[in-house]
């Protein structure tokens, strides 16, 4: 399973063009060429899949829903816009529909932000102007992951 860790900011080219960078290519197994690119649910952002991962995640979702329920069908049919299978070309450059960019407010550059299983593209701008406290964070980690004292 392929880990993608790092962030790299990312020129865009006028075609909505991008060189996927090569720390990140080192990071991806069988030399996979092919993803899936989505809007993200919950954030401005874009979220890239390899194929593989993209599948466990299809995996996940079937075990859950049931396309014969109405308020399924619907998550299904939301989960699914925004959403388009690419392919990195020979000299290592993804394209990104333009529609997907224009969702995401990209224009000349993003941060490709390698989270485990995915990659979420950025525009500058916006990363830019995320900011949590060290302390913020710690609290955040105590209260997701640490020991429950009382």
């Amino acid at each position: 399973m392929t880990s993608f860790i790092g962030d790299i900011l990312c020129k865009i080219e006028a075609k909505g063009r991008f060189l996927f960078p090569s720390v990140l290519k080192k990071q991806l197994e069988n030399e996979q060429d092919k993803f899936v690119i989505k809007k993200d649910i919950y954030e401005n952002c874009l979220v890239l899949y390899t194929l593989e991962e993209w599948q466990r995640q299809i995996d996940f979702i079937r075990s859950k829903l049931n396309p014969y329920n109405k308020e399924h069908s619907r998550f299904l049919r939301e989960f699914y816009r925004d959403t388009a299978e690419i392919t990195m070309d020979t000299s290592g450059r993804i394209l990104v529909p333009k529609r997907l960019l224009d969702l995401a407010n990209i224009k000349k550059e993003v941060y490709l932000l390698g989270l485990d299983t995915k990659i979420e593209i950025w525009a500058k701008e916006i990363y830019e102007k995320i900011e949590h406290s060290d302390e913020e964070f710690a609290d955040l980690a105590q209260k997701l992951l640490g020991e429950n004292n009382e």
